[in-house]
Formats: C-alpha cells, sequence, structure tokens
C-alpha cells in the first residue's frame, strides 16, 4: 500500500487542539494498532488488509509522528502517548480492546496498562500482543543513531539527518533487506512538517524508560490478561535480549521468536506475523466510525 492510499483512507482526530491522523476500518471486534519511533501508523500498512478481515482496526499517528501535527513547544512524552490513545479510545465509545503494538507503541501500551492495574483506565484491555520494542531498559541497546540523538548534540545530529542516514540506520536493524522505496515513504513522514526538529526531543523516552522501569514492567507482570511477545531475533535493539527477559518475569505468557526476522517483525513478515497473533476478548464491543472529518493536507 502507498503512502498516497494509506494517507487517503484516514481521518482526523483532534487532541489538545493538536490534529492526528487516524485511520478506523473493517468489522468486528476491536483492535488498537501502536506504532513505533520514529515511525508513524504506517507500520501496519502490511498488516493491515489481513487484521481487517476479522476486526475493527483503530490506529493512530500519536503526536510528533508521520501525519500527525509536529509541535516544537510540546513536551513529549510516552505518558502524553498514553493519554492520546485513551481519548482517541473513548471518542469511539469503545468498552474494550485488544492491542497491538511495536517498539516506542509497547511501552505506550504498558503504561496503559498501569493504569488499568490501577483502576483509572476508562476503558478495558482485553489482551496485548508486542512486537520487537524495549520493555525492559536492562535488555535494550539503542544503536548510535539512537545514542547520538539523544545525547546534547542530538539536535544537530537531527538537522544534518538525510534518507541515506535513514535508511543505513534502519538496514541495520532488519533481518533483510528492507526496500528502498518503503523507507524513503517512510522517510519522507518522518521530516514532514519540520520533523527532525521533534526527534531529539521524543527520543527522550529511552531516559523515561530507565525512569519509569518498575512501574512499566510491573504493568505487564500484574496484567491479569492474555499477553503475547512477537519478536525477530535478528533486532540488535531489542530482539533475543528482550526474550530472554520476559521468559525470566513473565514465564508463563507466550513468546514467538522469528530467527530470521528483524525489528520490524510487521513489515519483514506480515502474513507470519498475523497467524501468530492471539487476540482475545471477553465482551462484545460497540464501534463507530473515525469521528472525524477527512484528513488532507
Amino acid at each position: 500500500m502507498l503512502l498516497s492510499q494509506w494517507q487517503q483512507g484516514g481521518s482526523e482526530f483532534v487532541w489538545n487542539n493538536h490534529r492526528l491522523f487516524c485511520r478506523v476500518a473493517g468489522q468486528g471486534k476491536s483492535v488498537l494498532l501502536v506504532h513505533g519511533f520514529p515511525t508513524s501508523s504506517m507500520d501496519w500498512q502490511a498488516l493491515w488488509p489481513l487484521l481487517q478481515q476479522n476486526y475493527r482496526l483503530y490506529t493512530l499517528d500519536m503526536l510528533g509522528f508521520g501525519l500527525s501535527d509536529k509541535p516544537q513547544d510540546f513536551r513529549y512524552s510516552l505518558f502524553a502517548s498514553a493519554d492520546q490513545w485513551q481519548a482517541f479510545v473513548l471518542a469511539h465509545g469503545l468498552s474494550e480492546v485488544a492491542i497491538v503494538a511495536h517498539d516506542y507503541g509497547d511501552t505506550v501500551v504498558q503504561e496503559l496498562l498501569a493504569r488499568q492495574h490501577e483502576g483509572t483506565l476508562p476503558f478495558r484491555i482485553s489482551s496485548v500482543s508486542l512486537l520487537n520494542g524495549g520493555l525492559f531498559a536492562e535488555a535494550t541497546f539503542p544503536i548510535l543513531m539512537q545514542k547520538l540523538l539523544l545525547s546534547r548534540i542530538g539536535p544537530l545530529v537531527a538537522r544534518l539527518s538525510n534518507f541515506a542516514s535513514f535508511a543505513r540506520s534502519m538496514q541495520k536493524i532488519a533481518g533483510s533487506r528492507l526496500p528502498d522505496d518503503l523507507l524513503r515513504e517512510h522517510w519522507h513522514l518522518v521530516v514532514r512538517d519540520n520533523g527532525r526538529v521533534v526527534l531529539p526531543k521524543i527520543i527522550q523516552y529511552i531516559r523515561e524508560r530507565k525512569k519509569y522501569r518498575e512501574r512499566w514492567s510491573s504493568a505487564l507482570q500484574n496484567a491479569g490478561i492474555p499477553l503475547q511477545l512477537i519478536i525477530g531475533n535478528q533486532d540488535p535493539i531489542s530482539g533475543r535480549t528482550i526474550a530472554a527477559r520476559w521468559r525470566q518475569l513473565l514465564p508463563n505468557s507466550r513468546v514467538i521468536e522469528f530467527d530470521d526476522v528483524g525489528h520490524y517483525p510487521q513489515w519483514e513478515a506480515p502474513e507470519r506475523v498475523f497467524s501468530a497473533l492471539e487476540i482475545t476478548h471477553s465482551v462484545e464491543m460497540s464501534g463507530s466510525p473515525c469521528m472525524a472529518r477527512a484528513f488532507r493536507h
């Protein structure tokens, strides 16, 4: 699916006066698809038509990502991203959702699970499937570009970044060569609307993961719902080490490992991810069309 097709199928959701790109399609039980960093909801383009056959799908470009607004004066955080998803679910009148997430999105979901455990989440998460991401700070190993963006020279590194440097970083974490045309579309979404400027702000989530490690690890351990981890083992950031730590902390939860896949299982092996997913709901849910006007730029 081309970027133009992905965009045409989307709408606009307004959160705190910011415009967020969203897509809603399909019929059946509700499933949220939560994207990673530095990409966008287009992370799910290959998996979308497979899931759409049986589920009502909801996805969102979180603030600072993709086709959504990228305000430079916003205090980006995983907590704010969780707030956006919470508002999005409420706006659609959903009482229960299953979630599939990747990378940055994994920790957004951990925060939503923490709120559910505390009794403050105004809807129910029935099951969670997580793809490669830094779920446990002690088992996550950022690559050089991430470390540079996180450092004091992050703003300079972001300004000097280009498609070639982006593509090199993405290829390093993949299990097989990613198509140039796919990477160019994702790069276009990264840099649109002066997106380079917000990258060093958003990537502070790596520090958040360390600071709130206990909260978010406990959220998984106390979830009380079906959890599964789908991991591409060729990922040098959050591959085998995350799977091993998951087994230590969550010995009764399901783990699926793909030895020939890297950081993006949903790009590299969408059919295998689809076959591996176990999505569980406990009650019938209601849903409505994306409550917004057509999204245009």
